[in-house]
């Protein structure tokens, strides 16, 4: 088996001159973008702006049709599947439509990182309710997904992406289904998350929510992005 690279001194994603999209026709180009270790961004754009095409590239679902895209340190061109299926293990994804198992609980759903790693069923249970407290749905430990409402599968799949500590955590609209109580919960937990090491990119249109929190901004415009930093606190 070959072997990945790992090393995180350098950008953890590295985009230069990157093009990506569907049928042969480009969403985006010309896309230079360097994000380091232990960062949090928000991707910003109107709807249609490529969003969740621009993370669909970066948790290596979709390869760029132009250019040079590096995470951690992996040319994702020359990467093979099996190294690919690596890199994945140390991503977490919230999808905008859950991608749910349905037919499991609520529990097993959370559990499922945890167990394909080979965890022993002690700590995956100890993790897996502590989280469910936290996001407020012990009560429904063995509930099946399928009964779930929209905001209560919303918050199964963020436990699900984060219970396995990522390195890297994509978050497409998390909390476009929740409440504002709850969104905000979900936020801390992303901050938390993001201060013990875990690179964050959340892709949103809540202009309230990216305001409130004072991070750097990618924003997609016109088929390319564009980096703010975050404001400096005075």
């Amino acid at each position: 088996m070959s072997e990945i690279a790992t090393n995180v001194q350098q950008p953890i994603i590295d985009m230069q001159n990157v093009a990506v999209g569907y049928d042969g026709k480009d969403i985006l180009s010309n896309i230079h973008l360097s994000l380091q270790p232990g960062s949090f961004s928000f991707v910003t754009g109107r709807s249609g702006a490529g969003k969740t095409t621009l993370l669909s590239m970066l948790y290596l679902i979709k390869k760029p049709s132009k250019g040079i895209l590096n995470v951690f340190g992996n040319n994702i061109n020359f990467t093979n599947r099996q190294n690919l299926a690596l890199l994945r293990q140390k991503i977490g994804v919230v999808f905008q439509d859950f991608r749910l198992l349905e037919h499991l609980s609520v529990y097993d759903n959370i559990a499922l990182p945890l167990r394909v790693r080979g965890m022993n069923e002690k700590e995956v249970n100890r993790r897996v309710i502590e989280l469910l407290r936290w996001i407020e749905m012990h009560k429904s430990v063995y509930q099946l997904c399928s009964t779930l409402s929209g905001g209560e599968k919303q918050r199964v799949a963020i436990a699900r992406a984060v219970i396995n500590r990522p390195d890297i955590l994509f978050a497409d609209e998390p909390t476009g289904s929740v409440d504002a109580e709850i969104a905000k919960k979900l936020m801390r937990l992303f901050v938390e998350l993001n201060k013990v090491g875990t690179t964050v990119v959340i892709a949103t249109h809540n202009e309230q929510l990216t305001s409130e929190y004072n991070f750097q901004r990618i924003e997609l415009s016109n088929g390319t992005a564009k980096l703010y930093p975050a404001l400096r606190k005075i």
